[in-house]
């Protein structure tokens, strides 16, 4: 099935099986390209050779807390496309944590380990803007 496919269904089709089967392989995928990545970062982390020089020493040393970084964010969201995976097993894939409500198609394409639906989303992030300017 293709995007395309996916968006062709009507309403009442919602997180049928083939839309399940569709997000299932994009999240597996996904998956597998982001272990990829980290397996490799991490080869790289392990093959860096320290330096005498002072200079290289703090370049190496800012690279090594950039790649870091980077890791714990791939990380993060491994354990989304997991915790996507999880919810698809169980059923509960595509409808919104807090409302119960469909997420909807076009948003899980663009953000297939998304969780709430757009006004949902919304409502959050302003509780956590507000919650910052306190």
């Amino acid at each position: 099935m293709t995007e395309q496919d996916l968006l062709a269904q009507p309403p009442a089709d919602y997180m049928n099986e083939s839309q399940q089967a569709f997000f299932r392989e994009l999240l597996l995928a996904q998956r597998s390209d982001l272990q990829t990545r980290i397996d490799a970062e991490f080869i790289v982390l392990r093959e860096q050779e320290p330096s005498s020089d002072p200079a290289d020493v703090g370049s190496a040393e800012e690279q090594r807390h950039w790649q870091l970084r980077l890791l714990e964010r791939e990380k993060k969201l491994l354990d989304k496309i997991d915790e996507a995976l999880e919810l698809l097993a169980r059923g509960e894939y595509g409808w919104c944590r807090e409302t119960g409500e469909p997420i909807g198609l076009k948003r899980l394409l663009l953000r297939p380990t998304a969780t709430l639906c757009i006004e949902a989303k919304e409502r959050e992030e302003l509780r956590e803007r507000h919650q910052r300017a306190i």
